[in-house]
C-alpha cells in the first residue's frame, strides 16, 4: 500500500477506533443515572451541531436536490445501526451483541462483491475468516456464563450488522464528489431525525442536559458522529468498501481496551488473544501480498481518481 492510500487507511482505522470508545462512555453515562435513549439522542444532537459548525466555518457549498436526497437516504443506515444495536444490547449479553454486530465484516465484503460482480480477493477472504475467529474469541462468547438470549435480540444484532455494512458501503459510493464535511452533515441530519423520532428528543428540554448529560453527549457526538462519519467519508471512497469494512473491525479491540483503561474491567487471556487475532485480520490484506511478493490490493482506477475534499 503506497503512502497516499495508507493515509486513507489510517483515517478509517481511527474512525473505527473512535466508534469503539462509545460503549465505555455510554456505560459511564448510565452509571451516572442517564438512560441509553438519552445518551444516544445527545450523541446525534451534539454530533450534528458540531458538523453544522464545521460546514459554516469551512464549507458552505450548496448541494443539488438529487445529491442531497441521496445523502439523506444514506444517513438512514447510520441511525438504524444505533437503534438495532441498542435493542440487541437490551436483550442480549454484551459479548453476544457485539459478536453479532461484527458480522458486518463478511456482510460488507460480500455486498461489495455482489454489486461489483467480482469475487472477493484471496486476501479479503482470508481476512474475513481470521476476523470471525478473532471476534468470537474477543467477544468472550466461548467463556462460561454467557447469559440468556432471546430470538428477537439475535435478530436485532444481525440487523445492526447489515445496516452497518450498508453504511460503510454507501460511504464509499454515494456523492463521493461532495466535500466530506458537507456529506457528513447531510447523512447525520437524517440519522438524527430518525433517532429523535424513535428515542424522543425530550432530553433537550427536560433538564437532562443541564443535569450533566452534556458531559457525555459532547464526547459521544465527537467520537461517535464527527470523527467516524467524517473520516469514513474521506477514506472509504479511496480504499473501496471491502477494505473499509475490514479496517472497520478495529472497533472491537478499541472497545475492549477502552473498557479496561477507563472502567477497569477485567479481560481474560482468551479475549486478549482474540483482540490480537482481530488485528492480524485487519492487517492480512497487506501482509499476505508482501509475503508472497504480490502487489497489495488497490481500489479501482475510477476510485483512485476521485477527489475527496474536506
Amino acid at each position: 500500500m503506497n503512502m497516499k492510500l495508507l493515509k486513507y487507511a489510517l483515517l478509517v482505522f481511527i474512525g473505527a477506533c473512535s466508534y469503539g470508545s462509545l460503549s465505555t462512555i455510554v456505560k459511564l453515562g448510565m452509571n451516572d443515572g442517564f438512560r441509553m435513549q438519552q445518551l444516544v439522542g445527545s450523541q446525534y444532537f451534539f454530533g450534528w451541531c458540531m458538523l453544522l459548525l464545521l460546514v459554516v466555518l469551512f464549507s458552505r457549498k450548496k448541494l443539488g436536490l438529487k445529491i442531497g436526497a441521496s445523502l439523506l437516504g444514506a444517513g438512514i443506515t447510520i441511525s438504524m445501526t444505533g437503534i438495532f444495536y441498542g435493542f440487541a444490547v437490551e436483550q442480549l449479553p454484551a459479548s453476544i451483541a457485539i459478536v453479532l454486530l461484527f458480522q458486518f465484516t463478511w456482510i460488507g465484503v460480500i455486498l461489495e462483491a455482489v454489486v461489483d460482480r467480482k469475487w472477493p480477493s484471496r486476501e479479503k477472504i482470508i481476512s474475513m475468516v481470521i476476523l470471525l475467529i478473532g471476534t468470537i474469541l474477543a467477544g468472550g462468547i466461548l467463556e462460561p456464563s454467557v447469559g440468556e438470549m432471546t430470538m428477537s435480540g439475535i435478530v436485532f444484532g444481525l440487523m445492526s450488522a447489515v445496516s452497518f455494512a450498508f453504511y460503510i458501503f454507501v460511504s464509499g459510493r454515494v456523492a463521493t464528489q461532495v466535500p466530506a464535511v458537507n456529506k457528513s452533515l447531510y447523512m447525520t441530519t437524517s440519522a438524527m431525525i430518525i433517532i429523535m423520532v424513535v428515542f424522543s428528543p425530550s432530553f433537550i428540554y427536560d433538564g437532562a442536559l443541564t443535569d450533566g448529560l452534556w458531559k457525555y453527549g459532547l464526547p459521544l457526538g465527537l467520537l461517535g458522529i464527527v470523527i467516524p462519519v467524517l473520516f469514513f467519508s474521506i477514506g472509504v471512497p479511496k480504499l473501496g468498501s471491502g477494505l473499509g469494512t475490514i479496517l472497520g473491525a478495529a472497533e472491537l479491540p478499541a472497545a475492549v481496551v477502552a473498557s479496561v483503561l477507563v472502567l477497569q474491567e477485567e479481560v481474560s487471556l482468551l479475549r486478549w488473544v482474540g483482540i490480537f487475532v482481530v488485528l492480524i485480520g485487519i492487517a492480512a490484506p497487506q501482509i499476505i501480498p508482501m509475503r508472497t511478493g504480490e502487489k497489495s490490493p488497490k481500489p479501482s482506477s475510477k476510485q483512485s481518481l476521485r477527489k475527496v475534499e474536506l
